[in-house]
C-alpha cells in the first residue's frame, strides 16, 4: 500500500498544500509546531475517518475559513484509488472514495495505517481502554466486518446502559433488559471471539520482534483477559457464560447505571519473562515492549490484508535511544515499508541519507 500525493486546502495551518511523496521513506523536519504534525494526522484521518488529536472535525479547519479539503491518491493490492473529505462549519462533512460518497462505516479498511506516536508509549503502563484501542483500530483495519460488529454492539451497551438509568429512576420495568441482554451476549461473543484470535497472532509476532530488538534477552507474551472471568476458563459457551453474569449482575448495573461485563471492558496484559510490564517493567521494556506491539502490528495487518500499511511515526524518534532507533529503522528499510516520519532534528537518522527529506516551516513544504 502506498501514498502517492496529498492535497490539503484550508487544512490546520495550510491553506493550499500539494505532496508527491516517496514510495519507500519521507522525512518531515522542523521546529515545534510549525505543521508536521498535520501531514500525519491528515493521512491517519483518511484511514480511520477521525482524527487522533481531536474529536472535532471542526478543529481541522483553517482559522476563519468555512471549508477545508483532504484529498490523498493512493495504491491498494495495485489499483489506483482516490479519497477525499469535504469539512464545512455548517454541514457535514462528505466522505467520497473514487469520486463516489461513501459513509463513514464504509471507510475503514480502504487505506491501512500503523501510527506510533508519544502518546503510544502510555499504552502499557496506561488505562485499559488504551490498549482496546488499539487492539479494535488493528483489527477493523484488517475485517470491516469486526468495525461494522463492534460499532453495533456498542451502540447496544449505550441503549441498554439507558435503560438502566430509567429502571433506576423507576421509568422503566426490569424485564425490559432480557431483549438488550441478549442482544449484546450474541455481539460481545463475536467481539471477543475475534479479538482472542488477533491477540494470538499478535503474541507471536510481537515476540518475535521482542527478541530481536533485545538481543535474545527477552520474550514477550500477550494475553487476552475478559473482564469478570479473570483465572477462570469461559471459552466453551462464552455466550451462556454472558447471558448468566448479565442477569446475577443486573442489581449492580441498575445502582450503577452502567454495564459492568462486556468486551468494552476487557483488556490485554503483556509479559516479560514472566513479569507483568505494566506493573513491573521497566521503562526500557516497557518501551522495548511497545516498539515490539508496532511492529507486530505492521506484520499482522500486512498478514491479512496482503500487504503492508503505511507507518506513520509522528516525532517518537526523540523518545527512543538510539539502538531502539536502529532497530525500528533496519525494519523499514529492510521491508520497504512506505513510511513518514516527523522529527526536530536530522541527527536521529542515519548519516547516509534515505528516502527523501522534507523542511517543515509555518505551514510551508520544501524538499
Amino acid at each position: 500500500m502506498h501514498i502517492y500525493t496529498l492535497r490539503l486546502r484550508n487544512y490546520r495551518n495550510y491553506e493550499a498544500l500539494e505532496l508527491t511523496f516517496d514510495p519507500n521513506i519521507n522525512v518531515f523536519l522542523g521546529p515545534n509546531a510549525q505543521g508536521k504534525t498535520n501531514i500525519i494526522e491528515a493521512v491517519y484521518y483518511a484511514s480511520l475517518g477521525h482524527s487522533h488529536r481531536t474529536h472535532t472535525d471542526a478543529d481541522l479547519i483553517r482559522w476563519e475559513q468555512p471549508e477545508a479539503l483532504v484529498q490523498l491518491g493512493f495504491s491498494r493490492l495495485g489499483v489506483e484509488n482516490k479519497l477525499e473529505f469535504q469539512f464545512s462549519r455548517v454541514k457535514r462533512r462528505r466522505i467520497l472514495l473514487n469520486d463516489h460518497p461513501i459513509r463513514p462505516k464504509d471507510l475503514v479498511g480502504s487505506l491501512n495505517t500503523v501510527l506510533f506516536s508519544p502518546e503510544d508509549l502510555f499504552l502499557i503502563k496506561g488505562a485499559p481502554a488504551l490498549r482496546r484501542r488499539f487492539l479494535d483500530g488493528e483489527i477493523s483495519q484488517a475485517s470491516p466486518a469486526y468495525y461494522h460488529e463492534l460499532t453495533k454492539y456498542n451502540k447496544i451497551v449505550t441503549q441498554r446502559n439507558n435503560l438502566l438509568k430509567k429502571i433506576r429512576e423507576h421509568k422503566a420495568g426490569t424485564d425490559m433488559l432480557d431483549l438488550w441482554d441478549v442482544q449484546l451476549a450474541a455481539s460481545a461473543v463475536k467481539i471477543t471471539r475475534k479479538r482472542q484470535e488477533a491477540v494470538r497472532k499478535l503474541n507471536m509476532l510481537a515476540n518475535l520482534m521482542q527478541r530481536r530488538i533485545s538481543g535474545n534477552l527477552e520474550n514477550l507474551a500477550i494475553t487476552y483477559e475478559i473482564h469478570g472471568a479473570e483465572g477462570a476458563s469461559v471459552t466453551n459457551d462464552l455466550e451462556s457464560w454472558y447471558n448468566k453474569e448479565l442477569a446475577s449482575h443486573r442489581d449492580v448495573d441498575i445502582i450503577r447505571g452502567s454495564t459492568g461485563r462486556g468486551p468494552h471492558l476487557d483488556d490485554i496484559i503483556l509479559m516479560v519473562n514472566g513479569i507483568n510490564l505494566r506493573s513491573f517493567g521497566s521503562q526500557g521494556q516497557q518501551r522495548t515492549g511497545v516498539l515490539s506491539l508496532k511492529l507486530a502490528e505492521l506484520e499482522f495487518l500486512r498478514s491479512e490484508t496482503g500487504e503492508y500499511p503505511v507507518l506513520l511515526l509522528d516525532d517518537v524518534m526523540s523518545e527512543l535511544d538510539a539502538s531502539r532507533r536502529g532497530q525500528l529503522m533496519d525494519f523499514i528499510f529492510r521491508e520497504r515499508i512506505q513510511t513518514m516520519i516527523t522529527a526536530t532534528d536530522g541527527a536521529y537518522f542515519p548519516q547516509e541519507r534515505i528516502g527523501t527529506y522534507y523542511q517543515v516551516a509555518a505551514g510551508q513544504i520544501t524538499r
